[in-house]
């Protein structure tokens, strides 16, 4: 699972700006489980550190601020390069479970 949540992540802020608890909610939505935010908030510190999401705050109307992330042009780059690796991965990996040898 952990080597998936980052690429995982990034896709979804790459999709819109959004928050910590909505990119949260997203993941779960997509089946990856419940990511906490002990897991996720780390993963977005070193996406905005490499330079591949930023972020901005935004005060709330009825309660705390948020804090809302986007995808930088570095960042969807990057994750044109992830997604082309992960699809090469995945079909290789496939590849060898279809020849049964992963079962012996």
């Amino acid at each position: 699972m952990r080597g998936v949540l980052t690429i995982s992540v990034l896709a979804v802020v790459a999709e819109e700006e959004t928050y910590g608890y909505a990119i949260g909610r997203r993941l779960h939505g997509a089946g990856l489980g419940s990511v906490k935010g002990g897991t996720l908030y780390p993963i977005l510190t070193r996406l905005e550190q490499d330079g591949l999401i930023a972020s901005r705050w935004q005060p709330g109307e009825a309660g705390p601020g948020r804090k809302y992330f986007r995808v930088t042009p570095a960042g969807r780059a990057s994750l044109r390069h992830l997604c082309a690796d992960w699809t090469t991965f995945t079909e290789r990996v496939s590849a060898l479970l279809r020849t049964g040898k992963a079962s012996r």
